[in-house]
C-alpha cells in the first residue's frame, strides 16, 4: 500500500502547454518531461456499491504493463487529498478479484460478491510527467508533476480531462500548495476535488456527484481554533465542489450556493476578534470582498431577470479563465494548513483561541445579537442593510455550530434571523420595508432570540 498526497488543478489546453515551459518548473525539473499513454477501465457492481463506499477500482494499461489499482477516498479538503492506494502488476488485461483481500478491501464491502464487478467507464489520456525537486529551507522537496490531457468516456458520453496533478514524493504537504499557488499566480488553475473516477461516475449517473460535504463534528469542548479551522476547511471545500459542478452543468442554484459559501467564509474570517488578528487574514478577506462585489449583484439580478441567469455561465467561465478564484483557493488552503491566524496573535488572542467553543459561542452570539439592535430596524427598516455583515457573522455560526448550544428554540431563532438577512438584501420598496419591520418584531419576540442575546 502507498499513501498518496496530491492536489489536482483544472486547466485549459493552453495552460497545460504553458506549464510545460514554465520557468519555475523548468528550473526545478530533474528528469525532463516523459510522455505515457494511459488507458484505464473502471469497475463497479450494477448497484454502484464501490462508489457508495468511496472506493475506486481500475485496471490500467501503461505501455506494456497492466496495473490493477484500488483507491480509497481517504481525507480530502479543499483540493488537497490524501488517499490509500494499492497496486498489483498483472500479466494480462483482466481484473483479478483475488487480489482484493481483507487487508485492503473495505469492511463495509465484506459481503459483496466480487463476481458482480464489471466495467463502468474508461479514462484514456496521455500524461507528461516530470520530477520536480528543490531545497526548501533545510528540507528537500520532491513532487511528481503530471500534465494530463484526454477523455473520460461513459457509454456515449464523454468529458475532457485537462489538468495538472501534483503528487508529493518527499517533503511537507505545504510544499504542494506553495508550488501550486506560485503557478496559479500567473496561470488559471482551479483546485478541483473531483477525481477522474468521480467524473466517470458523474457522466454515467448525473446524480452521483456529491455536492455536500459532511459537517465537522464539533462539541462544546472543541477549542475555538479547532472549530474555526474545521468550519473554514468545510466552507472552502464546499465552494470548490460547487464551482466545479456549476461549471459542468450551469444550474442556477449551484451558483447561489457558491456565493453563499463565499459569504459564509468571509463572515467566519471576520468573527474571531483577537483570536484571529485582522492583519493575518487581510489578503483573504480582500480577495473574498472582490469576489462578492462582483458576484452578489449578478446573483441578485438573476433572481429577477432571466437574461441575467442565462449570462451567468459565461461570466463564470470568464472567472475561471482568470487567476483570481484558483489563486484565492490555494492561498486560503495554505493559510488554513499553517494555521496562520495563530502565528502573531497576542496572549489574550491565544487564550481566546484555546477557549471551549460552547463558552465562546454563547458570548459571541450574545454580544453580536445585542449589537444588532433589531428593535431599531423595526422603526427604521430602510437602514437594515447596514447590518448585513453582522447578520452574516451570526448566521454562519448558527448555521454550522448551533448544535453545541443548550439554548432552547435556537433552530427557530436561526430561521427567523435568516429571513431577516434575506430581507436586508432585497430591493427596497414599500412591501419590503413593511416586511423588514414585521420580521424584526418577530425576531424580538422569540424566546430563543431572547435566550441567545441576554
Amino acid at each position: 500500500m502507498n499513501k498518496e498526497t496530491e492536489i489536482k488543478l483544472r486547466a485549459s489546453r493552453e495552460t497545460l502547454e504553458a506549464l510545460r515551459n514554465h520557468p519555475l518548473l523548468k528550473k526545478r525539473n530533474k528528469s525532463g518531461w516523459e510522455r505515457r499513454e494511459l488507458f484505464n477501465q473502471y469497475y463497479d457492481t450494477p448497484e454502484r456499491d464501490l462508489a457508495r463506499a468511496r472506493v475506486a477500482l481500475r485496471l490500467r494499461r501503461d505501455g506494456d504493463q497492466f496495473i490493477q489499482t484500488l483507491k480509497t477516498r481517504g481525507q480530502s479538503v479543499a483540493g488537497l487529498s490524501e488517499r490509500n492506494e494499492w497496486d498489483w502488476y498483472l500479466t494480462k488485461a483482466k481484473l483479478d478479484p483475488k487480489k482484493l483481500t481483507d487487508d485492503c478491501w473495505p469492511a463495509s464491502l465484506a459481503e459483496l460478491d466480487k463476481k458482480q464487478l464489471g466495467p463502468i467507464f474508461t479514462t484514456d489520456f496521455h500524461r507528461d510527467r516530470a520530477e520536480i525537486a528543490w531545497g526548501r529551507g533545510k528540507a528537500k522537496v520532491v513532487i511528481e508533476a503530471a500534465l494530463d490531457l484526454g477523455k473520460v468516456i461513459a457509454g456515449k458520453q464523454e468529458e475532457e480531462i485537462c489538468e495538472l496533478e501534483l503528487e508529493l514524493r518527499q517533503g511537507e504537504p505545504d510544499a504542494l500548495l506553495e508550488l501550486a499557488a506560485e503557478l496559479a499566480a500567473e496561470l488559471p488553475l482551479m483546485p478541483c476535488d473531483i477525481s477522474k473516477a468521480e467524473r466517470g461516475y458523474r457522466l454515467h449517473d448525473a446524480d452521483s456527484y456529491h455536492l455536500g460535504l459532511p459537517l465537522p463534528e464539533l462539541t462544546a469542548e472543541t477549542s475555538l481554533d479547532d472549530a474555526f479551522a474545521a468550519l473554514a476547511w468545510h466552507l472552502l471545500g464546499a465552494s470548490q465542489r460547487l464551482a466545479e459542478q456549476y461549471r459542468f452543468n450551469g444550474h442556477w442554484k449551484l451558483l447561489a450556493d457558491w456565493v453563499r459559501q463565499l459569504a459564509d467564509l468571509r463572515a467566519l474570517l471576520g468573527s474571531l476578534g483577537q483570536a484571529a488578528p485582522r492583519a493575518s487574514s487581510h489578503d483573504l478577506r480582500e480577495a473574498l470582498d472582490a469576489l462578492l462585489a462582483d458576484w452578489r449583484p449578478r446573483l441578485l439580478a438573476g433572481e429577477h431577470d432571466e437574461a441575467a441567469r442565462h449570462a451567468a455561465p459565461q461570466q463564470f467561465a470568464d472567472e475561471l479563465a482568470g487567476t483570481r478564484w484558483g489563486l484565492f483557493s490555494l492561498k486560503a488552503s495554505r493559510w488554513l494548513l499553517g494555521r496562520a491566524w495563530t502565528v502573531e496573535r497576542n496572549a489574550r488572542g491565544t487564550r481566546q483561541g484555546q477557549a471551549a467553543l460552547g463558552n465562546w459561542l454563547q458570548r459571541f452570539l450574545a454580544e453580536e445579537g445585542q449589537a444588532l439592535k433589531p428593535e431599531l430596524y423595526k422603526r427604521q427598516p430602510e437602514d437594515l442593510a447596514e447590518q448585513l455583515p453582522r447578520l452574516e457573522r451570526l448566521l454562519v455560526w448558527l448555521r454550522l455550530a448551533r448544535q453545541v448550544l443548550a439554548t432552547l428554540e435556537v433552530d427557530r431563532a436561526y430561521g427567523e434571523l435568516a429571513k431577516l438577512a434575506e430581507l436586508a438584501t432585497a430591493p427596497l420598496n414599500a412591501e419590503v420595508l413593511a416586511a423588514r419591520s414585521e420580521q424584526a418584531q418577530t425576531l424580538i419576540s422569540l424566546r430563543g432570540w431572547k435566550a441567545l442575546t441576554r
